[in-house]
């Protein structure tokens, strides 16, 4: 399916974004979705994971400025968010069990090695597939990531906490009382604040909206980043941490990874915790960072 997506009531994106390119299949009796782009070039695929509350079209920005070399981009949605609302519910939807839902459609699409993008909660499900599968990770790009234990910031702690009356609102009531609260907070981009809100609310206005998102708040668990960390230092790749200075997340966690991963930290002043919406040439800049260092390291010397 091919379509260029448009804002509630027609709005269009702005320019600069890909298309919406969603394809799906049945992967361990899971209807999974994703979006690719680009060709195969011959360099190594991108898998993009976001987190909560987006979905793959957070990356839209970022995509274009990846696929104009010879890498094919892949932006998988978690199960139980987005289009795939539906196929989580009476799932496990934790990162850990996201992060093998992730290596079973990396095996379903003949992905060996990838390099790994997370933002948010997919930073978290990247770290756990590449600790556990260290053969599937070609390198490592963290943006603004759940790690250790930095998560969940406040606000979505305190949306957590009522997560038993969230599900029981008509969707209406839950998008200006918690969805746009939770968005506002992540941009200083006004532009893409009023899109994003639009563009990831599309998903948690349906009728199943309110139950899903609570479902997604009670998966929130910090053991399953915690349980990997200190386990970095054995993933000989490239790597790159990008982070807003204004991230709720805070720089602590961002400097712990860095170190950790010995890959280079890119703080970018003023940028909240939608980097990829509000920054993607920074976020692209990383990946392709990435995909040069392992070339150089891949090719015959």
């Amino acid at each position: 399916m091919s379509r260029a997506l448009l804002g509630r009531g027609g709005r269009a994106l702005e320019s600069g974004a890909a298309p919406e390119l969603v394809r799906s299949a049945v992967v361990d009796g899971i209807v999974m979705r994703w979006e690719e782009h680009g060709t195969d070039g011959g360099g190594l695929p991108v898998v993009l994971v976001h987190g909560i509350p987006t979905h793959p079209r957070l990356f839209r920005y970022v995509i274009p400025r990846v696929t104009d070399g010879a890498s094919r981009c892949y932006a998988w949605e978690l199960v139980g968010f987005g289009a795939s609302m539906a196929e989580g519910l009476r799932r496990d939807i934790s990162v850990a069990r996201q992060a093998e839902y992730l290596a079973a459609w990396m095996d379903f699409l003949g992905i060996e090695r990838a390099v790994l993008v997370g933002h948010d909660l997919g930073g978290g499900v990247v770290q756990r597939l590449a600790v556990a599968w260290p053969q599937r990770c070609a390198g490592l790009v963290l943006a603004d990531s759940a790690a250790y234990d930095n998560w969940p910031v406040p606000v979505v702690r305190a949306a957590r906490a009522m997560s038993g009356a969230i599900e029981r609102l008509p969707p209406a009531l839950m998008k200006p009382a918690l969805f746009a609260g939770m968005i506002n907070l992540g941009h200083d981009n006004t532009t893409r604040l009023s899109e994003s809100i639009e563009l990831h609310w599309r998903h948690y206005a349906a009728p199943i909206g309110p139950a899903a998102y609570a479902h997604q708040l009670r998966s929130l668990d910090t053991r399953d980043t915690r349980a990997v960390a200190g386990d970095f230092a054995g993933l000989a790749v490239p790597g790159r941490v990008v982070w807003g200075d204004r991230d709720p997340l805070g720089l602590a966690s961002a400097e712990r990874l860095a170190g950790e991963l010995r890959a280079p930290l890119r703080r970018i002043p003023g940028a909240r915790h939608f980097t990829p919406e509000d920054h993607p040439d920074v976020i692209a800049d990383a990946i392709r960072a990435v995909l040069a260092e392992d070339a150089a390291l891949s090719a015959p010397h």
